[in-house]
């Protein structure tokens, strides 16, 4: 079968370890389902391991993504949850398993034509959803669920700011509260992808720093060190930044005065269990709101990750492995 494989690391130039290739189909087993993938998503997790962050070296080759949907050898449509864990070491919470880990950190995860992956990561795929849309959710789609309403406890007439509004979770932020009655607002750096977050459900979009029309009960925050000062700004006394990823540097000044005097909340949050996952899908089933893709080739995931890397996208960039069949 087709896979893209990460068989070497390098920060400076991390596609020089990515390889199209042939490998063995994976072999059905007890307790395991075996997926015919349909669409499987890019995200920045797969350059992480191909710059060697987070991933050990004796870990390679493997095969990359997270995310995926397709049809199980029995015939039923799938999509694939991708959090690897045992809920009872996080205490019911997968996790917060400190063993934890997504596909293709210890197996072969989802960008090839067969996808081998345990029983429990499986959930039926609403009939409303396309393969490619599908493909979308869980890494991007789920973390930003998870961070708003598990986390962050949204609730509707919340205001909310969505740092970094036209990537995967931010997108993806903006649409799940908009669809929860919240207002929200983002932040963008450039007209385009400014555009593309009021597209989403944004009310106003700003430039990264600039000064909201009002405080905010909730701030959604994946980018770190450049926008952590005004995240914490933004907020009302007593509201709360979940935060679920730092892209641009990890430690920001702390503002520890503005955080206890102002009763701040900061609330970190991981990817998203099996039953917010179900949650998530019967949202998007009910809502009709979807993920904005586009679509590409198994050859065109070198160019495709280059561009997740310069930072080229809007929304999700899913892999078409079907070749034109049904």
């Amino acid at each position: 079968m087709r896979a893209a494989v990460a068989i070497a690391q390098d920060a400076e130039d991390p596609i020089r370890g990515l390889r199209l290739t042939e490998v063995p189909d994976p072999e059905p087993r007890a307790g395991w389902t075996r997926v015919r993938v349909h669409a499987a998503s890019l995200n920045p997790h797969d350059t992480w391991t191909l710059r060697g962050v987070g991933h050990p070296a004796e870990r390679l080759p493997v095969v990359l993504g997270c995310d995926a949907a397709g049809v199980t050898d029995d015939g039923r449509e799938v999509v694939i949850h991708p959090v690897m864990g045992d809920a009872a070491r996080g205490g019911g919470d997968v996790t917060l398993d400190p063993r934890r880990a997504l596909l293709s950190e210890t197996i072969d995860g989802t960008l090839a034509d067969l996808l081998l992956v345990p029983d429990a990561l499986v959930v039926p795929k609403p009939a409303s959803l396309s393969f490619a849309e599908a493909a979308c959710l869980g890494v991007a789609w789920g973390t930003a669920y998870r961070m708003l309403f598990t986390r962050a406890g949204l609730t509707a007439g919340d205001r909310v700011l969505v740092q970094g509004g036209s990537g995967g979770v931010g997108s993806a932020a903006i649409a799940l509260a908009a669809a929860a009655g919240a207002r929200v607002y983002a932040t963008a750096r450039t007209d385009d992808k400014r555009r593309f977050a009021r597209e989403r459900g944004a009310v106003e979009v700003l430039e990264p720093g600039a000064r909201l029309p009002e405080r905010v009960d909730v701030v959604v925050e994946t980018v770190g060190a450049a926008t952590w000062g005004h995240s914490l700004r933004a907020l009302r006394p007593g509201g709360t930044v979940v935060i679920a990823g730092a892209t641009s540097g990890g430690m920001p000044p702390a503002e520890l005065q503005r955080v206890f005097y102002q009763q701040l909340r900061i609330v970190g949050s991981t990817g998203c269990t099996r039953a917010e996952f179900e949650s998530l899908l019967r949202m998007l089933d009910t809502t009709g709101i979807r993920p904005v893709a586009e679509t590409i080739r198994f050859d065109e995931i070198p160019d495709g990750f280059r561009r997740l890397l310069a930072g080229d996208v809007l929304g999700k960039i899913v892999v078409d492995l079907t070749d034109g069949r049904a």
